[in-house]
């Protein structure tokens, strides 16, 4: 998504957390940059009406973060995926990175999907990446 539409997603947003009725929202944006329509602000109009947003006390929203926490496996996976998730931590990589293991290795999406062999092969692999990039084995 370019700078352009994240911006006027913002105002979009604003006008919406603010319960701006559209011939509100439409006065504002005439009284601050002299349009009818946030399709017609330049960079600089489009700061100024986030800034007039924000005069009236929006704030946005700190971005989402998309990660996700660690798996819950079933009572006879839970040490593998402990393996897993220590492997993972000490190589600074994410969950994604081992479900893209998965995918590769076994066709399945999702770490938590395997069965306990195929688990004991994914701790294998890491094993090997592990002893390959000098990190202790676990």
């Amino acid at each position: 998504m370019s700078t352009r539409n994240l911006q006027l997603s913002k105002i979009h947003i604003a006008k919406k957390d603010l319960g701006l009725d559209d011939e509100t929202y439409r006065a504002l944006l005439v009284r601050v940059a002299g349009v009818r329509s946030a399709k017609d602000l330049t960079p600089r109009q489009t700061g100024a009406v986030l800034a007039e947003f924000s005069r009236l006390g929006w704030a946005s929203a700190p971005a989402k973060k998309h990660g996700r926490k660690t798996p819950k496996p079933a009572p006879d996976r839970e040490k593998l995926v402990g393996k897993i998730k220590a492997f993972l931590a000490e190589a600074k990589r994410s969950w994604a990175y081992a479900d893209g293991m998965a995918l590769r290795m076994f066709k399945v999406e999702r770490v938590e999907w395997l069965d306990p062999g195929q688990l004991q092969k994914l701790v294998a692999a890491l094993t090997y990446d592990a002893r390959r990039h000098g990190r202790p084995e676990r």
